[in-house]
């Protein structure tokens, strides 16, 4: 299969003329973790400098992509896997995909990391590695506080595992970073690959 890009270790030959890279940034991390809002800020750097990009959100996947499927490991690994593929088509085709989704099993991340290395588009892993303590006091979604009141159980991180990231391209300590600092590291790691 020919692709626009030679993936050589972490760096990317340049694509046919005309054509900016792709890439999947994989967005991984606890539910409240800040994952979304660090793409949708990146998400705006990104199309001001004129790239092509699409924020693949989990909860709206969950909704058109997944909706059919629930929450336990085989189905957590297939919502990933649908993720992946279209997050590596978009990426083939010169889009920065951003992919916020906890993405909870390291098996899984790194399937799909395989299926872009196959292609040779550029995957990130990027784990946002926000404290459970700090994902909890924040509740985004009130899913702490329902696990909590016995109202939901399988919560990734509490009662359902989190395999934490071993060797991701970049980890954002985000007890001490903003979302701002938070996304211009992403973006830095995108510049240094030669596809920001």
């Amino acid at each position: 299969m020919s692709t626009d890009t030679e993936r050589d270790g972490d760096v990317l030959a340049p694509p046919r003329a005309g054509r900016r890279p792709g890439a999947t940034v994989w967005l991984t991390g606890l539910p409240s973790a800040g994952k979304s809002t660090i793409a949708r800020t990146l998400a705006s750097t990104l199309r001001a400098d004129g790239h092509h990009v699409e924020l693949l959100d989990g909860d709206e996947l969950r909704s058109h992509l997944t909706a059919d499927l629930g929450f336990t490991r085989e189905d957590r690994d297939t919502n990933v896997r649908r993720v992946g593929f279209v997050a590596g088509l978009l990426a083939r085709n010169g889009v920065i995909a951003l992919v916020p989704v906890i993405a909870p099993y390291a098996a899984a991340r790194a399937a799909v990391r395989a299926d872009h290395d196959v292609d040779g588009t550029a995957f990130l892993e990027v784990h946002v590695a926000t404290p459970l303590e700090l994902c909890a006091e924040r509740d985004v979604k009130g899913l702490y506080a329902k696990q909590r009141a016995g109202e939901l159980s399988g919560l990734t991180g509490v009662d359902d595992p989190y395999e934490i990231p071993l060797d991701p391209e970049l980890r954002l300590d985000t007890e001490d970073l903003s979302v701002e600092q938070s996304a211009a590291l992403v973006h830095a790691a995108l510049t240094t690959r030669g596809i920001a």
